[in-house]
């Protein structure tokens, strides 16, 4: 059961980070700093006042380059393969302790891995749709939404990590269903 949970807030942590990559860092850390999430000892470091310090910078450079029309485009295409590693390190992250390193690696880049691309790249999509229907103000909109999405998504995986897999199946679910639809009628 342990393990499921950890895995549960790992899949969940991975899903905020299709959304926003360095959100789910910043709130791992800080979780694991007031002594709420127990990381990995190889990832012990990102609770630590020097790691939040460059997160939250990091993290806040992240916010404002999604806010400047085009750019957050560019930064769609870069951050595809990206969200892929940061949702396999958050989940090993959490899912390591004593578990054989081999497993803990391939559980990430299961689960989290292929849980942050996904959702990294519907919301690309989504944005690319955005910009074409709106030009900036929907870039805005979305942006504000990926940011929410991504620190709601990030806090209820800690808090509630199997509520958080519930909705995280759905949303894949969800996704998945359109995108075959717009493949028969496309």
């Amino acid at each position: 059961m342990d393990l499921l949970l950890h895995l549960a807030i790992g899949i969940g942590l991975s899903a905020a980070a299709g959304f926003r990559i360095l959100v789910p860092f910043l709130v791992a850390g800080i979780a694991a700093h007031q002594g709420y999430l127990t990381l990995s000892p190889g990832m012990a470091w990102m609770g630590t006042t020097p790691a939040l310090i460059a997160l939250a910078v990091a993290t806040a450079l992240e916010v404002l380059v999604y806010f400047i029309p085009v750019v957050d485009n560019l930064m769609d295409a870069v951050e595809l393969p990206a969200a892929a590693i940061a949702g396999t390190v958050l989940t090993a992250a959490v899912v390591g302790g004593d578990m054989n390193p081999f497993l803990q690696w391939s559980l990430a880049l299961i689960a989290g891995g292929t849980v942050a691309s996904s959702t990294q790249a519907f919301t690309g999509l989504a944005r690319l749709a955005s910009t074409a229907a709106a030009g900036p103000v929907g870039n805005v909109a979305v942006s504000g939404t990926e940011l929410a999405s991504s620190t709601i998504l990030s806090v209820l995986a800690i808090a509630v990590p199997l509520l958080v897999l519930v909705i995280v199946i759905i949303l894949l679910v969800m996704v998945f269903r359109r995108r075959r639809k717009g493949r028969r009628y496309g």
